[in-house]
């Protein structure tokens, strides 16, 4: 384990139960977030890729595939 995580878990040892229910839903709104942002990086890296995925080459490889 991490000393961070460490850390963590001491300081939770410490809080009332009302508290780590907070601390709960802020990992888990913390965890949400970051699932929310992935798609947004793969649309937007689109419009860099699209140039390779036109190529004729490309094409030529996935109708290949389709064989």
């Amino acid at each position: 384990m991490t000393r961070v995580k460490e850390e963590i878990i001491s300081e939770l040892d410490d809080l009332p139960p009302r508290t780590c229910g907070e601390v709960l839903d802020f990992i888990r709104f913390l965890k949400s977030r970051r699932r929310k942002a992935a798609p947004d990086t793969a649309l937007a890296s689109e419009p860099t890729l699209r140039k390779d995925w036109l190529r004729p080459e490309e094409e030529e490889a996935w109708n290949a595939r389709e064989l």
